[in-house]
């Protein structure tokens, strides 16, 4: 039986735990008195219990982070009362902020705050050989990749062959941002430090070896060091093979001439960027200390989505501090235009640490008290507001970032802005179906008919062969009542899928357009 194991609750089965591999891979000698348990959020703590108990360990090791930070909580909660005496010790971003006010640090044995790789092993080496450190609280020193006699060690090989074959791998080469945009956590003084570039590739051609194509990288600028990006692109490129994708963070104002060859040469869908605009309103940028060439940005988009095969992944914030529902419809308009394949509206969060909070009063930022520490209501957006844009991404989730309807959706907003059209449409949406979850394709496809015809005086005919198109591009076989009334629904030979993620292949060519001509 191991003494040590080490746990989280993923936030679903797909997403396998980098920081548990992190941990694992740098126990030295005790990694063969450890194991490694992972769970998902949505699974009872009893359950989770069970079987970590099964293994009569000496220490548990929990990460917590904001999506599991409540079953965390119940979770240590119920170990610590059925066997006390199991040494709880917790760590992650969750709880490396705002300790003191933490039910679960208070229950736990052991907070280890920061970047716990090796901190970890040497708190278990001293609780293994009774030597219990009197501070609960232990702030971990930054491991080095480099210029260091006893680099940290990399997980790679911790990922098995379920994990190559069914989950997303995570892979970083660096760790760090020299950015301070006030909301998140980068904004804390922790400097970028690379992996070995050479060390890094050597791993990451034992894992194509393995066939992993699915490459995750958690770096928060990945085009930071222009180096680096172009030599793990070239890399990649020259090993490319048919089912290959990676998934970069960049930043999105800094893309030249020789990242822009390395970039080109992927065929479509190999590469996915996810693009961090967050605001085009630049006097918010500047109150949240965001540094962003929004003319840079805008040329860079450009290029991608005209130039290469990328798939793009755009990020917008609702609940700034002082972004109204104008500013925010008005760079939502402004980034549709840039045809990006997904626009994510994302609710601003108030994550532990950050220096957001010195927005509060003079903003009146009011945010939950509960993880994901939404914000609930500003001076420039009330309570109402907040949750009618909450309502907004969730359907254009549905009906733009799906891909299902490309076609029919610009429909909406013929010679009117594209913000205000969904936005009345997701109100109208909300009063007729009053809910956002467990809609079918259909039902959402009807819904879409029926305000178009009904409520902006649209051409059934017209409106219904769109949905008809788009119904087929996603490979739907069936033929709607609703659609049939209309128009008859002769059949169009399916197109060969291209090897690549499912979500991506829907996008391979198009993109939602802010000009419904197009």
């Amino acid at each position: 039986m191991p003494d040590i194991v080490l746990t989280t609750l993923n936030a679903r089965y797909i997403h396998a735990s980098f920081g548990l591999r992190y941990l694992m891979a740098n126990l030295g000698p005790l990694s063969d008195r450890a194991a490694m348990l992972e769970f998902d959020s949505q699974q009872r703590s009893v359950e989770v219990i069970e079987a970590i108990l099964a293994l009569q360990p000496k220490i548990v090791g929990i990460g917590v982070y904001i999506w599991n930070a409540g079953p965390s909580l119940q979770l240590v909660a119920e170990i610590k009362r059925v066997c006390p005496q199991i040494i709880v010790v917790i760590g992650g971003p969750e709880v490396s902020y705002e300790i003191d006010e933490q039910e679960i640090c208070r229950l736990a044995d052991y907070v280890i705050t920061g970047e716990a790789d090796r901190a970890f092993a040497r708190l278990c080496e001293q609780l293994l050989t009774g030597r219990r450190p009197l501070m609960k609280v232990i702030a971990a020193p930054l491991p080095e990749f480099e210029a260091s006699d006893d680099p940290i060690v990399l997980p790679y090989h911790l990922y098995n062959q379920e994990d190559l074959a069914h989950r997303v791998v995570y892979v970083e080469a660096s760790r760090g941002c020299p950015f301070k945009c006030e909301f998140c956590l980068s904004s804390l003084d922790v400097p970028v430090r690379n992996v070995p570039l050479q060390r890094f590739l050597g791993e990451m051609q034992n894992l194509l070896d393995r066939g992993c194509r699915v490459f995750k990288f958690v770096d928060r600028t990945f085009n930071l060091n222009l180096h680096l990006a172009r030599s793990i692109l070239d890399f990649f490129f020259d090993r490319y093979e048919p089912g290959l994708f990676l998934h970069f963070e960049m930043i999105p104002d800094r893309l030249p001439t020789a990242l822009r060859q390395a970039i080109s040469r992927f065929p479509a869908g190999a590469l996915q960027f996810e693009v961090g605009v967050q605001t085009f309103n630049e006097a918010v940028s500047a109150r949240i200390s965001r540094r962003q060439d929004n003319q840079k940005l805008e040329e860079n988009l450009r290029w991608l989505r005209n130039g290469t095969g990328v798939h793009v992944h755009a990020d917008l914030i609702v609940g700034l501090p002082g972004e109204d529902l104008q500013s925010f419809g008005a760079g939502f308009d402004r980034l549709l235009g840039l045809r990006p394949h997904e626009i994510q509206v994302g609710m601003l969060k108030r994550l532990r640490g950050t220096p957001i909070v010195r927005h509060d009063e003079a903003f009146s930022m009011i945010y939950s008290p509960q993880a994901p520490y939404e914000v609930l209501q500003t001076s420039a957006m009330d309570f109402t507001t907040v949750q009618r844009m909450r309502r907004f991404g969730r359907y254009w989730d549905l009906f733009g970032n799906s891909r299902n309807f490309t076609t029919s959706l610009p429909m909406l907003w013929p010679n009117a802005s594209p913000f205000e059209r969904f936005l009345r449409f997701a109100d109208w949406l909300h009063e007729k179906l009053g809910r956002q979850h467990g809609i079918a394709l259909q039902m959402l496809a009807e819904q879409l008919l029926r305000f178009v015809v009904d409520e902006l005086d649209g051409d059934a005919s017209s409106v219904a062969q769109a949905i008809w198109q788009d119904y087929q591009a996603v490979g739907r076989s069936d033929r709607p009542a609703f659609l049939q009334k209309i128009i008859d629904l002769p059949m169009q030979p399916r197109a060969k899928p291209v090897a690549t993620l499912k979500r991506q292949a829907r996008h391979l060519g198009h993109a939602i357009s802010a000009d419904p001509q197009t």
